[in-house]
């Protein structure tokens, strides 16, 4: 037996986070927002993805982010996304401790930590 992929992540938002969640997913990263199977769709929170990457926000009654565990996500142009967000009060917090790995950090609007990687720096050992 072993693990052959990763299916999607989940992180937690407070109840009523799901506006907020799309404008920061959906707009800003761009992440299209898909369907939640019917049978959990009564559970709040929202899920994105684009046949790469599937991120679901479940609701978490007594919500904390998480500031230390967080997905990392490649992205096509760093830069361009770093200004983007800039822009719309996220910043970026750039992370230099690897040199050879264009990277940071952001904190979505419930304070959650998502790392962003420039597509070809990521940790992964590419084919």
């Amino acid at each position: 037996m072993e693990i052959v992929g990763l299916d999607h992540v989940q992180i937690a938002m407070p109840p009523g986070g799901e506006e907020a969640a799309r404008r920061f997913y959906g707009d800003l990263l761009a992440l299209p927002e898909i369907e939640k199977p019917a049978a959990l769709q009564g559970r709040g929170g929202c899920w994105f993805g684009n046949g790469r990457v599937q991120l679901h926000l479940g609701i978490q009654a007594n919500f904390v982010p998480a500031t230390k565990a967080h997905p990392a996500f490649l992205v096509r142009d760093l830069a361009a996304l770093s200004a983007t967000l800039a822009a719309a009060g996220f910043p970026l917090k750039r992370d230099e401790s690897v040199p050879e790995k264009q990277r940071g950090h952001v904190f979505d609007p419930f304070g959650n930590r998502i790392e962003l990687i420039q597509d070809g720096d990521g940790f992964q050992q590419r084919e």
